[in-house]
C-alpha cells in the first residue's frame, strides 16, 4: 500500500473498494516512511479520541514532499489555522473561536440558512434543466459564510475557487508541480484578502464574524491579527468545499437509491435521519490525520512516537464491525448512531450544527420545490480527483418544474 493506490481515476469514481481492502488488511497498514493508514472505525474513534495522538502538519507534510517543501506558502497558511494545532494553543484557540461562532444564536443561523436555500431554488425557477452542483450546492454554503463573514457574495465565487486549490494541499497524494504553484498563490490570495478585511473590521466591527473574532476575549485573552486572519480562512473553507461537497454526494446517493429518496417525499420529517445517513455513506470529508506524540499500543498494533497516521473516515463509515449492510442507505439506523464525519475528540468540527442546518435546509428545498426532480447521466459522472474531500464536478437535473 502506497501513497500512488489513493489517487487513481477508478479511486476517486469509487474508493469503497479500496476501503474495503484496507480494512480487510489490518488495523494500520504501512503507507510510506514512518506512515501508517487505517480504515476501521474502532482505531479511528479511538485514536481520534487519543490524547497521545495530535497534530504535526508539517512532518506530514515532509512525509509527502520532502522537508524542502514545508516553507511553502501553502503549508504555512494551513499551519497558522487552529485545526493544525495541539493543546495548550489549540485550546485558548478554539475556546474564543467558539465563543465569537456561539455569539450567533442558532435561530439567527437557521433563518439565514432557509432564506438563501429558498432563495437559490426560486433562483433556478422554471428552468426545464440545471446543474445541481454549480446552481445550488456550490452557491448556497458560499452565501451563507459569505453573510455570515460579512463579505461581499460577489468575492465568494473567487474566494471559493482560491479555497479549493488551497485545500488540495491536504490531499493524501503529493500534488504535482503545477498544482502546488496554484496552491502557494491561492494561500497568498486568500491571506491578502482576508488582512483587508481584518484591518477594516478593526476600525468598524459588525454584526459578523470577522468583527466577533477581533473583539472576542475570554478571561483577558484575545486573538492576533495573524490568528484572525488564519482562521477566517479557515472558516471560510470549512464553510464552503466540504458542505457543498456533501449536498451533491447527499443527492447522487438519493438518486442511486431511489426508494430512499421516495420515502423522503412522502414524509419529509425523516429529513435530519437522511442527512446524518447520508453523510455516514457518503461523507464528503475522507480523510484525518494525526501523529502519534508518543509510543501508542492500540489493541494488537503498536505506534511508534512519531509515526503519522492516515485515517479515512468514509471506510471507517462503512465498517461493517459497525454499520450493518453499510453500502446500503437506512434512515432507521437512528440519530444517535456513531459516524466520524464530523471527526472526533477536542477537534470535532466546530461548525457542525451550522453544517447539519445547511445539509437538511438544501434537500428539504429541493424535494419540495423539485419533487419530479431527475438526474441525467447518473451513471458517468465526472468526480473530483481528490482523496481527502470527496466530491462530484457536475450533476446534471431535468428539474420536473412546470
Amino acid at each position: 500500500m502506497n501513497f500512488t493506490d489513493f489517487s487513481s481515476p477508478a479511486f476517486f469514481a469509487d474508493p469503497y473498494p479500496l476501503y474495503q481492502q484496507v480494512r480487510d488488511a489490518g488495523p494500520l497498514l504501512p503507507v510510506g516512511a514512518n506512515a501508517r493508514v487505517t480504515g476501521r472505525f474502532e482505531i479511528i474513534d479511538a485514536l481520534l479520541r487519543d490524547r497521545r495522538m495530535g497534530k504535526t502538519y508539517l512532518q506530514s507534510v515532509s512525509a509527502r514532499y520532502g522537508d524542502e517543501a514545508t516553507g511553502q506558502p501553502v503549508f504555512q497558511a494551513l499551519r497558522r489555522t487552529f485545526l493544525m494545532m495541539n493543546p495548550p494553543t489549540h485550546t485558548r484557540l478554539r475556546a474564543l473561536l467558539m465563543k465569537a461562532f456561539n455569539a450567533r444564536q442558532i435561530g439567527k443561523l437557521r433563518d439565514i440558512v432557509v432564506a438563501t436555500a429558498h432563495e437559490l431554488v426560486e433562483r433556478i425557477g422554471t428552468k426545464a434543466e440545471f446543474d445541481l452542483v454549480s446552481e445550488y450546492a456550490l452557491p448556497l454554503p458560499i452565501e451563507i459564510i459569505c453573510r455570515l463573514l460579512d463579505i461581499p457574495s460577489a468575492h465568494g465565487t473567487e474566494l471559493g475557487v482560491a479555497a479549493s486549490r488551497l485545500v488540495s494541499a491536504l490531499d493524501l497524494a503529493p500534488l504535482d508541480e503545477h498544482a502546488l504553484g496554484e496552491a502557494n498563490d491561492a494561500a497568498l490570495t486568500l491571506e491578502r484578502y482576508f488582512q483587508k478585511v481584518v484591518k477594516q473590521r478593526r476600525g468598524m466591527p459588525g454584526d459578523d464574524l470577522i468583527s466577533a473574532l477581533v473583539c472576542v476575549e475570554d478571561e483577558g485573552a484575545t486573538l492576533s491579527d495573524e490568528e484572525i486572519v488564519s482562521n477566517a480562512i479557515l472558516l471560510f473553507i470549512a464553510g464552503h468545499e466540504t458542505t457543498s461537497n456533501m449536498i451533491g454526494n447527499a443527492m447522487v446517493a438519493l438518486f442511486r437509491q431511489p426508494a430512499r429518496l421516495d420515502q423522503l417525499k412522502r414524509d419529509p420529517a425523516l429529513i435530519p435521519q437522511a442527512v446524518a445517513e447520508c453523510m455516514r455513506y457518503d461523507s464528503s470529508v475522507q480523510m484525518v490525520v494525526r501523529t502519534a506524540l508518543e509510543d501508542v499500543v492500540i489493541g494488537d498494533a503498536a505506534l511508534p512516537a512519531g509515526t503519522i497516521v492516515f485515517m479515512l473516515i468514509g471506510a471507517a463509515n462503512r465498517d461493517p464491525a459497525v454499520f450493518p449492510n453499510p453500502d446500503q442507505l437506512d434512515f432507521n439506523r437512528g440519530s444517535g448512531t456513531p459516524t466520524l464525519s464530523f471527526g472526533g475528540g477536542i477537534h470535532y468540527c466546530l461548525g457542525a450544527r451550522l453544517a447539519l442546518l445547511e445539509m437538511e435546509a438544501a434537500i428539504t428545498s429541493l424535494v419540495t420545490r423539485f419533487p419530479d426532480m431527475r438526474p441525467i447521466n447518473l451513471d458517468q459522472l465526472a468526480w473530483h480527483s481528490r482523496n481527502n474531500l470527496r466530491g462530484v464536478q457536475s450533476l446534471k437535473m431535468i428539474s420536473g418544474a412546470g
